[in-house]
């Protein structure tokens, strides 16, 4: 092997930061050094990223972010910021299939994605953490906690999706259907699509439209694209909502009471999504389920309450981390 593919083997099992080799989410600039942790899935080598964000003065406590299925790592910058001034070690992956990391073409699962998860943090030797997690991340999290109890002191969730099993109303599609709609995807239609996660949209949130749209431009873009088809099939067909009770750690719910979000809600008719994706229902209903879990509602907010309301995410996420 040539000296400079060993050096970038030596660099990358080390986590040391380095030019991503493909182009996910090019030409956008993560808010700290994105690392990269070297992983065998199915006998293809891949790559995860990661961003490791210790605080000046560490609390001796870490809180791993998970993000949802339209975003990556990019979108936790203000939460990292909070969070480091806080004293917590801050680290946030970019799952396999999403942002900087590889896109391979495998079997995905939230099984999967946990375990993968794991390897990261037990690579950098960290034994406990709390688990914040958005929207598909949510279901992640929640598969995380359940499949490594040991690991997790807390859970929040912020507008989780599976509350509610989709491929029990929701119209079945192939993967070669959800494919095609993927590859036709363009910013315009991120945009709309986002436009659902606000009740008012603001210029400010172009933003993430732009990060997504990234992917467009990238000559991977047909591979980016079938993972995105093959993620969708993961969310659809392998619910979380029917486990809610064999949570152990603290769990706390923060929902946005405008949220309407359904995986699929364009197959659904106007009278079925009127029927479907009703957080201020869903929330309660999921909080009755856990050993410990804690609801806290936020009116008048979407699906994003850390971008849409910063202030009012974090303090109810403040006092969650402080209770013994």
């Amino acid at each position: 092997m040539p000296h400079s593919c060993l050096t970038f083997l030596f660099f990358v099992l080390l986590g040391v930061p380095i030019q991503p080799v493909s182009a996910q989410s090019s030409g956008v600039d993560y808010p700290h050094p994105v690392r990269y942790l070297a992983l065998s899935l199915e006998s293809k080598p891949v790559r995860m990223a990661y961003m490791d964000v210790k605080p000046s003065r560490p609390n001796g406590k870490t809180v791993v972010l998970l993000h949802g299925k339209n975003f990556n790592g990019y979108y936790w910058k203000t939460v990292i910021q909070w969070l480091t001034t806080k004293g917590y070690r801050a680290i946030v992956p970019d799952q396999i299939g999403w942002g900087k990391s590889s896109h391979p073409d495998i079997h995905y699962s939230f099984h999967r994605l946990a375990a993968n998860t794991k390897q990261l943090l037990d690579t950098l030797g960290i034994p406990k953490v709390t688990v914040l997690a958005h929207s598909m991340g949510g279901m992640l999290g929640t598969r995380f906690a359940l499949m490594y109890p040991e690991t997790v002191e807390k859970l929040v969730l912020e507008n989780p999706i599976g509350l509610e099993d989709y491929k029990t109303f929701v119209p079945y599609q192939t993967i070669e259907q959800q494919f095609q709609k993927e590859k036709s995807a363009t910013p315009e239609s991120y945009r709309q699509y986002q436009k659902s996660y606000y009740p008012v949209w603001k210029p400010a949130y172009d933003d993430l439209v732009r990060v997504q749209a990234s992917d467009l431009k990238s000559p991977d873009f047909n591979a980016i694209a079938w993972t995105n088809a093959l993620t969708y099939l993961m969310i659809y067909e392998q619910p979380v909502c029917y486990e809610f009770e064999r949570l152990n750690p603290p769990t706390l719910l923060i929902i946005g009471q405008a949220d309407r979000t359904v995986v699929g809600k364009n197959l659904l008719s106007k009278d079925d999504q009127a029927k479907h994706g009703v957080y201020p229902a869903l929330g309660k209903q999921t909080v009755k389920k856990m050993k410990a879990g804690k609801l806290v509602e936020l009116e008048g907010v979407g699906h994003i309450p850390h971008i849409q309301e910063p202030e009012r995410f974090l303090n109810a996420l403040s006092d969650f981390l402080n209770e013994a």
